[in-house]
């Protein structure tokens, strides 16, 4: 793969595994330095690190913290620098997703859903738009199309991605010319490890226009492309999904 990112450092929340996993490799392969956040992947997150040091050396550093402890998220973009000197990427994929169906609902649901995917992104993206504004840089969230068309038993989540999508359009404007600011909203591309049986899984892939379910590597594509190969877009949600929000 061509060096489109040598020289560049990236942070990326939840990047041990899944589709965060897809995104650290698609731009360390791009020549970048990663920084990993993990909560609970401290395994996976260090394994990653091993695999992608040993192809060069010091390019990935894994950092551990709950992004629920807003200290930790200043103290991410901190440890960045340090370690690199700069920041031209921050990415902010981690996410929580589970059904809340109405009555269930609780105060620690609403904390976490609105925590990590609406009030870490917004923190994170304050703690580093300054170092971002001195390289011209990139903010990348990633979203979901069911921030945009809201899925049925998560009235939490989904209006939690909603806020992301509407977050990312507010700082594009408050962070121009400087930075970019971007969304990626995947479709059927990484299930849920549990909740789900094959015939809902079937059912969601049978609503994308294409028929069959993505990659996470399809995101990782997406987001290597705002990084390396979109210096004039800003302020876009780009659906990666199949199709599937233009099948109503």
């Amino acid at each position: 793969m061509e060096q489109t990112l040598q020289d560049k450092v990236v942070l990326i929340t939840g990047g041990a595994r899944r589709v965060g996993a897809a995104i650290t490799r698609k731009l360390h392969a791009a020549g970048a330095s990663v920084v990993v956040h993990y909560h609970r992947s401290a395994a996976a997150a260090q394994a990653l690190a091993a695999e992608l040091n040993a192809l060069r050396t010091s390019s990935v550093t894994p950092l551990g913290g709950d992004l629920l402890d807003l200290k930790v998220l200043g103290s991410l973009v901190e440890a960045t620098i340090a370690r690199h000197g700069h920041l031209d990427v921050l990415i902010n994929n981690a996410s929580t997703f589970y059904p809340t169906p109405v009555g269930s609902i609780t105060q620690a649901h609403w904390d976490d859903l609105m925590g990590t995917n609406l009030r870490a992104p917004l923190f994170l993206s304050q703690a580093a738009a300054p170092h971002l504004q001195a390289r011209e840089g990139l903010i990348l969230n990633v979203a979901d199309i069911h921030g945009l068309r809201p899925l049925r038993y998560h009235p939490v989540y989904s209006p939690a991605k909603a806020g992301l999508i509407m977050l990312t359009q507010s700082l594009a404007r408050e962070l121009a010319p400087q930075v970019r600011v971007n969304a990626i909203a995947p479709g059927p591309v990484e299930f849920p490890e549990t909740g789900l049986s094959d015939e809902m899984k079937q059912a969601i892939i049978d609503k994308t226009l294409l028929k069959r379910r993505g990659s996470a590597d399809d995101i990782a594509r997406a987001a290597l492309f705002f990084a390396a190969e979109a210096p004039y877009i800003t302020g876009q949600i780009l659906a990666v999904d199949g199709g599937r929000s233009a099948n109503s």
